[in-house]
């Protein structure tokens, strides 16, 4: 489950819509100057902004570099950690992310739900 991406890098937003970022299709992610911030590789892992393994994903599924599980995304976009405890949500349908009170965190329509899980709920790109 992933939502649609389109070729061109999608913009991560504030809840109030500013731009606070971009993610593109091949997973480099940046930040609103521009600066890479780190990337989703191909085989899961995610590395940080100077190259290091900060975890992996692997179906929808997020782990540490030690393989202890962080979290997981349900197929109806909600987020919870290792334990089950539900973090928040992520709107299938327009990309809004919220916490688990229903405060929007920010906006990320177009990109992989388990990219914006990481970005939003697991801190691995900090700035």
């Amino acid at each position: 489950m992933a939502l649609a991406g389109c070729m061109q890098a999608q913009v991560l937003r504030t809840p109030d819509y500013q731009a606070m970022g971009r993610i593109s299709p091949n997973g480099i992610v940046r930040n609103a100057e521009s600066m890479s911030m780190g990337s989703f590789e191909p085989d899961g892992v995610v590395l940080d902004r100077s190259g290091k393994a900060v975890g992996r994903i692997s179906r929808l599924e997020i782990f540490d570099t030690q393989g202890q599980r962080l979290g997981f995304i349900n197929t109806n976009g909600t987020v919870h950690n290792g334990e089950g405890a539900m973090l928040g949500t992520i709107s299938l349908n327009d990309g809004k992310v919220t916490d688990a009170k229903n405060v929007v965190l920010g906006y990320a329509r177009g990109i992989r739900v388990d990219w914006i899980a990481c970005y939003f709920f697991f801190d691995f790109f900090k700035k």
